[in-house]
């Protein structure tokens, strides 16, 4: 059975809602999907997961959340090589911001590519301003690509 880590970033919530409706769809598919609450580093590699999969809101200025901050900081600064490691990331964000739409999402798909896991698709995103529930393009978006 392929585990699959799950990292999320949220203000508000819609992104731990998009995740909680993931672990549900990922373990009828017969991955073990865990969610990492907050996500610390040698808690996720422990794990031995298949597949990292991040799902983050952007906030401020392109920030990503302060919830999911910590972790990213971390594999920034200790810099655990993925070679090999598959990884997926869905960025929630609102269009009318601009340069910095889903720009959380993309730290973390650049960081990702940097630390050389490998893409299951390119990161999807998902803009409040088309679409009032992520949950609706996150969905089946996984279940295409797991």
């Amino acid at each position: 059975m392929q585990k699959i880590a799950i990292m999320v970033g949220s203000v508000y919530g819609g992104a731990e809602y998009v995740a909680e409706q993931a672990v549900e769809l990922l373990s009828k598919k017969g991955y073990q999907a865990r969610w990492f609450q907050p996500a610390e580093l040698d808690a996720v590699q422990t794990f031995a997961a298949d597949c990292w999969l991040v799902i983050t809101s952007t906030t401020g200025q392109g920030d990503i959340p302060d919830n999911l901050f910590p972790f990213y900081a971390d594999c920034r600064d200790r810099f655990p090589l993925l070679t090999g490691k598959q990884f997926a990331v869905i960025g929630l964000g609102d269009s009318s911001y601009g340069d910095t739409f889903c720009a959380a999402g993309r730290q973390w798909f650049e960081l990702l590519t940097e630390l050389q896991g490998s893409p299951k698709a390119e990161m999807l995103e998902i803009d409040a301003g088309e679409t009032l529930q992520a949950e609706d393009v996150a969905l089946p978006w996984l279940a295409e690509q797991f």
